[in-house]
This record gives structure tokens, C-alpha cells and sequence, in this order.
């Protein structure tokens, strides 16, 4: 390693050290990890990503070309990452996808490009995306085991795991104690191995609005003869580790995008499909910096996927072990980011000079709905020159784009990055809710008929379009998911519907989670029902709006924001930066940072929380901070109602140069709070340089004060408020957009020097969780 190498390591443990990290989770895994953020000799990548599944693999019925829709881009995202942000060599990236990924193609690559070629101190990436399924193994006799002892294995299905018939009662999967062998056999530490499937028994590989990476059923029959062989090959070379938790004895790190009693889901966006874990995690990676922990990543990641499908899915990070202590942190790959942070890459480029690009870097939501004309800037041009690429055409996650001006000096380069510079939006951007399958046929036809009528509600039939949320029946019990978890088994199962009623309706999230106050446990009619979750769907229009705004990577502010309980301890729960600030962000003096294993923060009921928002650049920032509590209700946290009367409401939500504000303040009656029932939360913090007045506006005919000792208003219409906010960052942006580009009224267009949206997703928990 070089001296100014080694200098800006050691720079970046004491950056963390002075956040408390010797109080941080990650800090477990230290002591494994000393060498985890030297540049290795070689970089060495396997990604491995099966859609194609046939009925004969999972019996899944799947209604598509195969099982799966996403699997193959999750491993067109992690290549792209691994390669442009990560520094790996295109030769040294083997992806197997669909017909290739066989039991014996996977493992015999992973011998042959992984363990033959690797050496010690190299960094080494395996990736799968596909099913994954519990199986039940009897011994090759027909034998079951002994003394009542669990049959079930878990593993990876590939394409050509059969299911076991009587003639041929072999199981063809690749296991995941082989898959741990595999990984111990690698002769370097420095390893990361991400895996999203899963292994809940569903019976479906449906649910709600999305698809399920789990084999639908536990096949049951003999390992395969040659699956054996490998293993007991590799046994004789590594030992024998613990059967029933393989993965816990792996070099390295294990990011899984859930934990073995629930499921793994796919999303869908405009033009394409992904793994929400794969898809969150590479979009978080394409801004992490250096010293960015695994934690702060997959906290992020599983934030982002608990969005879409609740308590569902838990990603989470293995190993977890306890006597590890140590100052240091790790990135989520065992390697430091070789080139800047960005939100995609140069594809291609034509003779015409259009090129393509790749936009794995922005928020699935924002690419989903990212408006042709949006500027991006080559970033690793000519010293001193910024070219501007302007979109012309998009689909799904890539984008058709032209130099803005027709004489540049510099043409853009395939494999060159780009960032975001004006981010266009479409100002009347509806709301798709999907009619779920529990409705009957004519009822369906009222929900659309009623849904029609609500200005910006679009609905869609469940699973032939994107949607955002599901309205349809009840069919577990009020408040409750349509899981259940068997303690004594440990096997996760649909519920019946047990709501007491057949015309029991409510709003979801696509994994089929009711949205919280939106089901009453009696009957109604269809289109009642719609007329009464009429304001909760405005409300999940309006934080859609604000999600698309989200801009943590990409905005030029020097602003910052830390969310810390106050009450009964002390201690910080999440802080975000605005990471492409020319300005540098100061050394924080805040005593600790701690979050769960890898998963998204949790606050206790009861405990008084803060927010801490801070301006390091040199101009004045306005701010207003807006959420959405565990309950569903939109609130409004800083300015409050009093700052925002007499006649210097105009100044009131203002942050000085070189000042930090704590909301609510430390001194006073105002406080936060959390008493709202266990759930999720999200909080926006939006800055810009101007003032917010449209937005001020809006708040004071929307809020009301929830009593004289709180800090948080309710929120009467907080459509008009989201509204108000882009309107007001679009008036902000004008003197930022390139002199003769010309905008539409029906767009919106935020510069990333006139705007930050700094975005914090919590879970709610009880007291004593």
C-alpha cells in the first residue's frame, strides 16, 4: 500500500472513530477485517442470476417466459457496479445467467475462476439471485433420519434443479452448506457473498403485487450423487464445519437479503425488474464513500425494501459475531471504490454520438420516472470541463442521451461516469394502485369505477402493471400481515382469511402488509371503502412525490442531518450528508452511532427523539421537515406552527452559515415523542437556498398544532404541501438551467446545486423490543 494510501485509510477509521464507532455494530467485525480496505492484487467477481425457471424446477406456474423476472438484472447491476465504481476488470467479472447456471456450471466456475485463480489478499465477490428452497434429504436408501431429527437442508436452485419424481427421487439443488465449503475453500479473506432468495414454503410464487424468490414447495428425495462427492471433496480439504449454520462459518461477509423464516421479493418499475435487495444495495453502493460502513449500507438498503413489503422481508449481514471489538469499519465490499461516486455509467456510444447510459446509481423510483431532458455531466472528462448529456429517450434503467450542446470539445467516452445535474419530473404523476386477486369480478368493477373518479389515482389489474400500493380484501386478521410465522416449525405460511367478514377492505403494500387505518374490521361496500381511504391515498401520493426527490447522493448542498434519540438514552440513530458538497463536511462531535445488525434503525415507544440539521456551506439554507408516522399520518416537524406566525415566518425555517439547528429545540416545552404504534416511519428534511414560500403557505392552511407541548403538527393535505415543496425547488432551479433550455408547464426541474432531500426510514418497535 502507498503512504497516501495508508494516510487516507488511517483518516478514515479516526473519521469514524469520532462518531463513536467503537461503539458501532460494525465494529464486531473488525478485527477479521484489518485488511479489508487494502487495494488487493486481483479482483475477482462470480454473479450468478436465474429467471427461466421451468415448471419441471418449481413447480410455479408462473404465467411468464420464467419464474422469475428480475434475477438476470440484478446481475447486469452488480456487473456494472463491480466494473465502473469498484475497479474490477471486465475479464474478471464471469457472469452465468439462466441455461448457464447449472448446478455443475456454478460450482465448477466457482472452482475454477474463483478458487484457482484467487490468492491470498485478493478480493473476491460471489453473487446469486434466483429461488431458493427448503428441502427435506432422506438418506439414498429411502431411509428417514434418525430420532425425529429436521430433514431440512436449505439451497440454491438452479436451472436445472428438477424437482424429484419417483422414478428419479434425486434433488439436484446446489446446497448451501456446498456453497459454504465452496467459499472456505477460497485462499483469500477478503470476500463478499450476496445472496437474494429465500426459503419460505408459500405454495405461490406470488403474493400481493410481487414475486417470491422462494421454491413454492419442499421438494423431498436424495441429495445427488455428484452434489455429495463435492462435498465430501471438499470436506477433506477444509474440515468439517456446522451443518446447520453453514454461511456463519464463511470468510468474509454474508449480505442476504432476508433471513431464513421469510421471503426475498422482486419489484417492478416502468420497463424493468430487479431484487429489491439487489437493486437497493447497488443503488446505495454507486454514492457510498470509502469510509461508509456495511451497516449505514444495508440499514439504507433495508429501509428502501421495507417500503415495499414490510416486516416480510429482513435483509440481513453474516457473520454476527461477539467477541470481535475494534475502532475500524468495512464497506459492504471488501475493497475501497476506485472511482467516484456517480449515478450511472457510459454504456455505449454511437457514431452519432448518442450514447447510452446506465442509471444503476439513482433511486429505482426515480429512474422509473426520470423526465427525458434531465441533464447528467461526465465526471471524469478533461480537467476543468463538465459536458452536459441531456436524455432523449429512456428504457427501463437505460438512457439514450445526447451531448447538450452540438459543439463540445469533449465527446463522451464508453465506460466514462455521469451525475445528475437537473432532474426533471412529471408534475401530474398519479398514484397506481393494483386491484388485488382476492376481489371478485364485480367488484373490481366498482373499485375502478370508484377509483376513476379521484383526481391522480391511477389503478391497474395486480401483476400486468407496476403499481405503487394494492387496495383489496383483508385476508388475515385486521393490523396483521398475510404471513404467519409457525414457532414450532419455523415455517412461514399464507393466512386464511380470518377477518371475520367477507367485505373487509383496506390499501397494501405490494407484499400484501395493510396499510396502517385503512382496514376496518366490518363490511362495506367496495366503493364506500374507496371513498374512505380517499385521504390516505392522497397521503401516499404526496410521499411518493417526496421519495422522488430523494437526493442525498447527488445534491451539491453543504447541509447535513442526524436523527438521534434524546430519551431515555442517548445515542445516534442515523445521520445523512449531502455527498457531493464542494464544501467539506465537518468532524461531527456527536457521541456515538449504533443500528441493528445491517437492518433498518428501530426506535422504542416512548422515546424522545431529535433531529439535529446542519448547513457547513456558505450561504444561508432554508428547510422544512415533513413525515410519515408508524400510524400513517402525515406531520409537519420543523417550522412548527408557532414559528411559522406573525410576520417573520419568512425567516423562520433559515440556517445560518456555519450553523446547526436541533428540532424541536433542547430547551423548552416542545418535544418528539414516538407513541405512535409499532411500524414504519419516514421523515424527509428538504433544503434549498431559497426561501420556501409556496411551501410555507401550504403549511399553514394544512397543519394543526397536536397540542401546545409538541413539536409535530398533523397534516390536513399533505398533497398540497408535496405539491407546494417541488414547486418551490422548481422556482429555485431557474437560474441553474443551461440559457435557452426549455422546460415544460407540466414538468418540474430540480438543479442539484438549489435543492437537498435528505430521506430517514425507522421502524417503530415496543418498548421492550
Amino acid at each position: 500500500m502507498t503512504p497516501t494510501r495508508r494516510v487516507f485509510l488511517q483518516r478514515a477509521v479516526l473519521g469514524l472513530a469520532s462518531l463513536g464507532a467503537s461503539q458501532f455494530v460494525l465494529s464486531l467485525l473488525a478485527r477479521r477485517y484489518q485488511t479489508a480496505l487494502a487495494a488487493p492484487s486481483r479482483k475477482l467477481a462470480l454473479l450468478v442470476g436465474i429467471n427461466q425457471y421451468t415448471e419441471a424446477v418449481c413447480d410455479c406456474s408462473p404465467g411468464h417466459a420464467g419464474a422469475l423476472l428480475g434475477a438476470t438484472m440484478d446481475v447486469e447491476l452488480q456487473r456494472e457496479l463491480l466494473i465502473h465504481r469498484f475497479g474490477f476488470q471486465p475479464g474478471d467479472v464471469l457472469s452465468l445467467t439462466d441455461k448457464q447456471a447449472t448446478r455443475d456450471g456454478i460450482e465448477s466456475a466457482f472452482q475454477s475462476h474463483l478458487i484457482e485463480q484467487a490468492k491470498p489478499g485478493d478480493a473476491v465477490v460471489f453473487h446469486f439471485s434466483g429461488l431458493g428452497s427448503l428441502v427435506r434429504l432422506r438418506s439414498a436408501d429411502g431411509a428417514s433420519p434418525r430420532d425425529g431429527q429436521m430433514a431440512l437442508s436449505t439451497a440454491l436452485v438452479p436451472i436445472d434443479g428438477r424437482l424429484p419424481t419417483e422414478d428419479a427421487p434425486q434433488i439436484n439443488d446446489l446446497m448451501v452448506r456446498t456453497l459454504a465449503l465452496l467459499l472456505r475453500s477460497l485462499p483469500t479473506r477478503q470476500v463478499a457473498t450476496v445472496i437474494d432468495a429465500s426459503y419460505a414454503e408459500l405454495g405461490t410464487i406470488t403474493l400481493g403485487g410481487v414475486r417470491i424468490r422462494s421454491r413454492p414447495n419442499v421438494p423431498s428425495g436424495t441429495l445427488n450423487p455428484a452434489e455429495r462427492e463435492q462435498q465430501q471433496q471438499l470436506i477433506s480439504r477444509v474440515g468439517v464445519g456446522r451443518a446447520d449454520r453453514p454461511l456463519s462459518q464463511v470468510p468474509g461477509l454474508v449480505l442476504a437479503a432476508t433471513d431464513l423464516n421469510r421471503i426475498a421479493a422482486e419489484g417492478s418499475w416502468s420497463g424493468f425488474s430487479a431484487g429489491l435487495f439487489t437493486y437497493a444495495l447497488t443503488q446505495q453502493l454507486w454514492s457510498t464513500t470509502p469510509a461508509t460502513s456495511v451497516y449505514i449500507d444495508m440499514g439504507q438498503a433495508a429501509g428502501r425494501v421495507e417500503q415495499v413489503v414490510g416486516l416480510l422481508q429482513q435483509p440481513m449481514l453474516l457473520p454476527k459475531d461477539k467477541g470481535l471489538t475494534s475502532k475500524s469499519a468495512v464497506s459492504s465490499y471488501p475493497i475501497i471504490p476506485e472511482q467516484p461516486s456517480a449515478d450511472g455509467v457510459i454504456s455505449k456510444v454511437d457514431a452519432d454520438v448518442t450514447a447510452a447510459l446506465w442509471l444503476g446509481g439513482l433511486p429505482a423510483l426515480v429512474t422509473a420516472n426520470y423526465g427525458l431532458g434531465s441533464l447528467l455531466a461526465i465526471i471524469d472528462a478533461a480537467e476543468g470541463s463538465e459536458p452536459l448529456l441531456q436524455v432523449k429517450s429512456k428504457d427501463g434503467i437505460v438512457a439514450k442521451a445526447r451531448p447538450l450542446r452540438a459543439k463540445v470539445a469533449a465527446k463522451p467516452i464508453t465506460g466514462q461516469l455521469v451525475q445528475e445535474r437537473l432532474r426533471l419530473l412529471p408534475k401530474n404523476l398519479p398514484l397506481v394502485v393494483a386491484l388485488d386477486s382476492s376481489l371478485e369480478r364485480i367488484e373490481r368493477v366498482d373499485a375502478i369505477s370508484a377509483l376513476a373518479a379521484i383526481p391522480r389515482i391511477d389503478s391497474v389489474t395486480v401483476g400486468e402493471q407496476p403499481a405503487d400500493y394494492l387496495f383489496g380484501k383483508a385476508t388475515a386478521p385486521v393490523g396483521t400481515t398475510a404471513l404467519s410465522l409457525d414457532d414450532s416449525s419455523g415455517k412461514v405460511a399464507l393466512q386464511s382469511n380470518q377477518a371475520g367478514a367477507d367485505r373487509v377492505y383496506g390499501l397494501f403494500s405490494l407484499g400484501r402488509t395493510a396499510i396502517p387505518s385503512t382496514v376496518l374490521d366490518a363490511e362495506e361496500a367496495v366503493k364506500t371503502a374507496v371513498n374512505r381511504v380517499t385521504p390516505q391515498l392522497r397521503s401516499l401520493l404526496a410521499a411518493k412525490l417526496l421519495r422522488l426527490t430523494e437526493s442525498q447522493a447527488s445534491s451539491r448542498l453543504g447541509v447535513r442531518a442526524t436523527l438521534q434519540v434524546v430519551s431515555p438514552d442517548e445515542r445516534i440513530i442515523m445521520q445523512h450528508t449531502a455527498r457531493r458538497s464542494p464544501w467539506d463536511a465537518p468532524e461531527s462531535r456527536l457521541v456515538s452511532l449504533l443500528t441493528s445488525q445491517g437492518t433498518i434503525p428501530t426506535i422504542a415507544t416512548g422515546s424522545k427523539i431529535q433531529y439535529r440539521l446542519q448547513n457547513f456551506s456558505d450561504r444561508p439554507v432554508y428547510c422544512v421537515l415533513l413525515g410519515v408516522d408508524s400510524d400513517g399520518n402525515s406531520i409537519a416537524l420543523y417550522p412548527s406552527v408557532t414559528q411559522r406566525s406573525g410576520p417573520s415566518q419568512g425567516d423562520a425555517s433559515v440556517i445560518q452559515p456555519g450553523d446547526a439547528i436541533a428540532v424541536p429545540p433542547p430547551m423548552g416545552s416542545a418535544e418528539w415523542r414516538i407513541d405512535s404504534p409499532p411500524g414504519l416511519a419516514e421523515t424527509h428534511v428538504v433544503f434549498s437556498p431559497e426561501p420556501l414560500t409556496q411551501t410555507a403557505a401550504a403549511l399553514d392552511k394544512a397543519t394543526r398544532p397536536a397540542g401546545s407541548s409538541r413539536q409535530i403538527s398533523s397534516l390536513s393535505d399533505s398533497l398540497a404541501i408535496a405539491t407546494a415543496i417541488l414547486n418551490d425547488l422548481n422556482q429555485a432551479s431557474q437560474d441553474q438551467r443551461p440559457s435557452g433550455m426549455e422546460i415544460g408547464s407540466d414538468t418540474y426541474a430540480l438543479h442539484v446545486d438549489r435543492w437537498a432531500t435528505l430521506s430517514f426510514y425507522y421502524r417503530v418497535v415496543g418498548a421492550e423490543a
